[in-house]
């Protein structure tokens, strides 16, 4: 089944944001985890055109957030809905979200950070080629966590 990626609305960024609630230790990526990301996630302004919904036959599945972050890089940013993980999708999701950034922007060089508690979305990243670069402690949530940073090469 295609995935169809379309600029996010206000409307889908507020379900998102107050719907989406992911189980046990996953929690931690719900959006009212962090006040400061939530604000972010749900200003339109600050979203401009860099946060796409990603639909299936019109069903709200995930999103994905492009930013170009230096020439020909761009730091990618992603969700699929709560009940949507843990079941074998996230490897096509991600395939469909980088073969839409290859699409629309000329980028060489695709980043993104995750939790190193994330083992599942760790697996899932290094299996469609993303290499380790480098771990960090990050402020988030109301505590310091280590996170992995990892790029993908086009």
């Amino acid at each position: 089944m295609a995935f169809k990626f379309r600029i996010m609305t206000q409307a889908q960024a507020e379900y998102i944001a107050f719907n989406w609630h992911y189980d046990g230790p996953y929690a931690f990526y719900d959006m009212e985890a962090d006040q400061e990301d939530l604000e972010e996630f749900l200003d339109a302004e600050k979203r401009e055109n860099t946060m796409f919904a990603v639909t299936q036959e019109e069903d709200l599945v995930g999103f994905f957030g492009f930013s170009n972050t230096a020439e020909s890089v761009y730091e990618l940013s992603l969700g699929l809905r709560p009940d949507l993980t843990g079941k074998g999708s996230g490897l096509e999701f991600l395939k469909a979200g980088l073969d839409f950034v290859q699409s629309e922007y000329s980028t060489q060089k695709i980043m993104l950070s995750v939790a190193i508690f994330n083992k599942r979305a760790i697996k899932v990243y290094r299996k469609i080629g993303f290499k380790d670069v480098e771990t960090f402690m990050q402020k988030t949530n109301g505590g310091t966590y280590e996170f992995l940073r990892m790029e993908y090469i086009v």
